[in-house]
């Protein structure tokens, strides 16, 4: 959904003479592949489908300032956090896969950071806790409008007063040194203990329980970040740094990788979101293209040679036709097309919520 690189057309749907012989014959190739799909992808009762989404850092490379840049990574963090994304790949556009980690690509100099290692910074830091922010982000320039940005009061940024059976905190360094166990910031008046000794500094997810009482002698337990997700709760989302487009799919957190893969393009295939019928899938990733659309990205990953959009993911979709605009921003998009799938992924997710 960015500026026409090639073709200048509008997508009017499956019967378009200008889709004949591109999104048309593409979605039925996919449907090939969903049917078999469908067949063989089961989900236990327990785990809840995941939804991902891929977000190209070049989109801040367009912003005409450090300001604007900022406001458009917290227009991309709000989005992930209305519609409980469970991660966000910032697509980088090497042309070779350098299977870098997000780590890696943050570090602490002040010099001017390119477009992905800055929405990588802003993304993460926006889905941290308030309290957590201050250990966990040293001062840096990217960081210096920050503070103008909405807070996406996600379930897990909690006040002082609240009580939840989960928080977030930080560990601190034990001043008694031979006791067991490890005092864990999580944003309350006082420190809280957990049953097991870790380093300090780290950012862990502590089951806190229904009981109120944080006396040292009353301690919890650090679990999976994934836990909260597990009984229905939205816990943020996770940020993951790809090299290009081919390195997203290589390096997938997920066990077997995304099962189910959308593109979203101006050029992609028209379906009504109250028609579009997704195959059961566990991991499900949703690809926005930049300024010159997913087209470019793939053209310009050597590790894609001769394939197109319509080779690597399981659907293209326009999400938003009839567009008034010449362009959609990619920060637009994401809104769009988030509302777009709302409908069908809630269709498959209530259909994992009856499996025994």
């Amino acid at each position: 959904m960015g500026k026409k690189k090639k073709r200048d057309y509008e997508a009017e749907g499956p019967n378009d003479p200008s889709l004949a012989n591109g999104a048309s014959q593409s979605s039925e190739k996919q449907r090939k592949k969903k049917s078999k799909k469908t067949e063989d992808v089961k989900s236990p009762a327990n785990e809840m489908p995941t939804v991902s989404i891929a977000v190209p850092g070049s989109i801040i490379d367009n912003a005409q300032s450090l300001e604007l840049a900022t406001r458009l990574a917290g227009q991309v963090a709000r989005a992930a956090a209305i519609f409980r994304i469970d991660e966000i790949v910032v697509v980088d556009n090497k042309s070779i896969s350098e299977d870098t980690s997000t780590e890696t690509v943050l570090n602490n100099s002040d010099e001017n950071e390119s477009g992905a290692a800055f929405l990588l910074r802003i993304l993460t830091y926006l889905e941290t806790p308030q309290y957590l922010r201050k250990d966990l982000f040293p001062k840096h320039n990217s960081l210096r409008f920050v503070g103008l940005l909405s807070p996406l009061d996600a379930p897990h940024h909690l006040r002082k007063h609240e009580w939840c059976s989960y928080r977030e905190g930080i560990t601190r360094k034990n001043p008694d040194g031979g006791s067991v166990g490890t005092l864990v910031d999580v944003g309350l008046s006082k420190n809280i203990v957990v049953n097991e000794v870790v380093e300090a500094g780290k950012r862990v997810t502590v089951a806190m329980g229904t009981n109120r009482n944080t006396d040292r002698d009353q301690p919890r337990k650090i679990v999976s970040p994934s836990t909260p997700r597990k009984e229905g709760m939205y816990w943020g989302y996770r940020v993951r740094y790809a090299s290009n487009i081919s390195s997203l799919f290589k390096n997938s957190p997920y066990k077997g990788g995304y099962d189910h893969r959308i593109g979203t393009s101006e050029h992609g295939l028209v379906i009504n979101s109250s028609e579009l019928s997704l195959p059961p899938f566990r991991h499900l990733l949703i690809a926005f293209g930049g300024l010159a659309g997913l087209e470019e990205c793939v053209e310009e990953d050597e590790n894609l040679k001769g394939k197109t959009v319509g080779d690597i993911f399981d659907s293209y979709l326009n999400t938003c036709p009839h567009q008034g605009s010449r362009t959609i921003r990619t920060e637009e998009a994401i809104f769009i097309s988030l509302q777009y799938f709302q409908e069908p992924i809630n269709r498959v997710s209530t259909k994992y919520q009856h499996v025994d």
